[in-house]
């Protein structure tokens, strides 16, 4: 199946019937709104019946509705600008209940992300951040605050640990000049992928570093440069990301990074407790 159903659609247009016309039309118009619409109202928005739009989906080569709108959704996810994103919520969130929608919304994808997690790839991926030299974690704009939350914990179990600030470009750079082999680097980007993200990770493989990629599917341009890739799920809420399970991910690999080394674990933290009393860092309870 080719990946641009945009593409698939114009391509077999010629053979449509009236009805199916009708939807390819407003698809190819409107596949911002169309990627997010249930079979039923595709139909009675161009005046189809939604049997019609099950049978379009069926001659673009798919075994069902749901499968067509999920490529029309992994194709658009990278498209969308603030503006679209504003749009297309408006038929995504109930408005009476925002604060349910999008907490449902989240439990689903934290929901489908453990459903999808490669066991293997996730094991890898521990093994590789305790047994690396260096670790070296790029997030940038929206997923810049994954990048601290995980190398500020990572930072009391590991040595050597290098948060790259979203600075100028070639900053960036610098600031994983030397790494080597011997070393990983973690890069975490969601749609809409960050360019400089994608550079810097090809940068670090290219110098010979383990390179971990943490972002939502396999249609992520991180598939083919990281050596390991965790997917954890991620969507639009409005014009902001949903970043509750790659947080949720990261957790889970901290955690199992802090039991490998449990002993080490205790010792650090057993000094940090000393440093935080005697420097008053944390308020005490005086009840």
């Amino acid at each position: 199946m080719d990946r641009d159903i945009l593409s698939v659609i114009s391509r077999e247009s010629t053979g449509f019937s009236k009805g199916q016309r009708l939807i390819a039309k407003y698809i190819l118009e409107n596949y911002d709104k169309a990627a997010f619409m249930t079979a039923g109202r595709l139909g009675k928005t161009v005046g189809v019946s939604e049997s019609t739009v099950v049978r379009f989906a069926a001659e673009l080569g798919y075994d069902g509705y749901p499968g067509m709108r999920k490529s029309l959704q992994e194709m658009i996810r990278n498209r969308l600008t603030s503006v679209q994103r504003i749009e297309v919520s408006k038929s995504l969130i109930d408005e009476r209940n925002i604060l349910g929608s999008v907490l449902n919304a989240d439990i689903d994808k934290l929901q489908t992300t453990l459903e999808g997690i490669n066991h293997d790839a996730f094991d890898s991926a521990v093994d590789a951040i305790i047994s690396a030299k260096h670790i070296y974690i790029l997030g940038m704009r929206s997923a810049s605050p994954l990048a601290s939350f995980m190398g500020y914990y990572l930072n009391l179990l590991q040595e050597n640990v290098h948060i790259i600030h979203d600075t100028a470009t070639s900053e960036v750079y610098e600031q994983i000049l030397r790494i080597k082999s011997g070393d990983i680097f973690v890069g975490i980007s969601y749609p809409r992928y960050s360019t400089r993200t994608v550079k810097a990770m090809k940068f670090a493989h290219d110098s010979g570093a383990k390179v971990l990629g943490i972002t939502d599917g396999d249609t992520s341009p991180f598939v083919g440069i990281a050596d390991i890739n965790l997917f954890a799920k991620s969507d639009m809420v409005s014009f902001l990301d949903s970043l509750v399970a790659p947080l949720s991910l990261i957790n889970a690999l901290i955690v199992s990074i802090g039991i490998r080394s449990n002993d080490a674990l205790s010792d650090t933290f057993k000094t940090l407790e000393n440093i935080w009393s005697e420097y008053e860092v944390y308020e005490t309870s005086n009840g």
